[in-house]
């Protein structure tokens, strides 16, 4: 209830909702507010000012970040909505079941401790900037965005927990598309081109298992043919000789080589239900911790996000103003002044 845009949502559903009802005759808002709108916030008054029932408001720890929030209020209320409570409480296990291995686990068995410090070693020591996440299963097609913002929102910090310069760049650049979607954009530059250290997920089970008479595998086994050779060919890459024996002309023989040493983790699950969504989430969400750790960094604040909100409040009322009584633009730098009145001189 504090974030500008999302109160902008919050009102605008609200209005429609009371017009749509209106419309069949029901017009007391303030009842409809009360019986269809509910919230996750820990500031109650502020949703009870909003018209909603004080029932219906589901809380949470106020030291909650945004980025890992899905196991909370925050998550499981609108994704139980869409996805049943029965899931959800198995991707609450799930999620549970990694925050106990990596408690208990010993150090060189810790799933995430082993992620988090090879994220270290290859971006600090060795310099890799980047990082792709690789699911092989259509079904996590957003997994990559998520680990996005849960980890370059967290760690992608210049200065140590107390505020001292870091003498090194922390976070890296995490980017990703499932399977064979990426085989045929990016995979190029990390065979041949730029080190990108790469986390490829695959499962040996399908959500959607198909198989054709005739065909030598399944569908999913095909699938799974790459996510077992990519890796492969990253570590291991191909020589000029090796090359050369294959009988490629010589003039073409140095595109077709292949250095390797490409660094890559493998993660093989069972099957993708719900309970795996969570124990991905929760490896993750710790890699991410243990890497802040590692660095000295608060990896649960985001003062770089607050300066951009408090920009666009600037911006906001810029164009409150120009809109309503025809104000100049004024306070900004020559960019965003020539970018605001090309907008603003648009007129709609």
């Amino acid at each position: 209830f504090t974030t500008a845009e999302t109160m902008l949502n919050a009102r605008t559903a609200k209005k429609w909702i009371i017009d749509g009802l209106a419309a069949k005759g029901d017009t007391d808002a303030g009842t409809i507010t009360s019986k269809h709108v509910i919230a996750v916030s820990t500031a109650i008054d502020k949703c009870v000012d909003f018209g909603i029932d004080e029932a219906n408001i589901f809380g949470f720890w106020n030291w909650v970040g945004g980025r890992f929030s899905v196991c909370s209020a925050v998550g499981v209320v609108p994704l139980s909505l869409q996805y049943s409570y029965d899931a959800m409480s198995s991707f609450l296990d799930g999620a549970h079941n990694i925050d106990e291995h990596f408690f208990n686990a010993p150090l060189r068995e810790n799933i995430p401790v082993i992620l988090g410090l090879l994220g270290v070693w290859n971006s600090t020591f060795l310099g890799y900037e980047t990082r792709a996440l690789l699911p092989y299963s259509q079904a996590l097609k957003r997994l990559p965005a998520h680990i996005q913002q849960v980890d370059m929102e967290s760690n992608g910090k210049r200065v140590d927990i107390e505020g001292n310069p870091l003498p090194f760049q922390a976070g890296e650049i995490n980017f990703g598309e499932p399977g064979t979607n990426g085989q045929h954009s990016f995979y190029q530059l990390m065979h041949q081109g730029r080190v990108v250290p790469a986390d490829f997920i695959g499962f040996m089970e399908s959500q959607a298992p198909v198989s054709l008479d005739g065909e030598p595998v399944s569908n999913h086994d095909e699938l799974m043919s790459n996510f077992f050779a990519q890796p492969d060919a990253l570590a291991l890459g191909k020589t000029l000789n090796e090359v050369a024996q294959e009988g490629v002309p010589e003039e073409l023989r140095s595109h077709k080589v292949f250095l390797g040493n490409r660094p890559s983790s493998s993660m093989l699950m069972t099957r993708l239900d719900a309970f795996a969504i969570g124990q991905l989430l929760a490896i993750y969400e710790h890699r991410t911790a243990v890497q802040g750790f590692i660095w000295g960094v608060n990896s649960f604040d985001q003062w770089g996000v607050e300066l951009g909100k408090v920009l666009a409040k600037q911006v906001r009322a810029q164009l409150s103003s120009s809109r309503k009584s025809g104000a100049h633009v004024q306070g900004f730098n020559s960019s965003t002044s020539a970018l605001l009145e090309a907008y603003l001189a648009h007129g709609k």
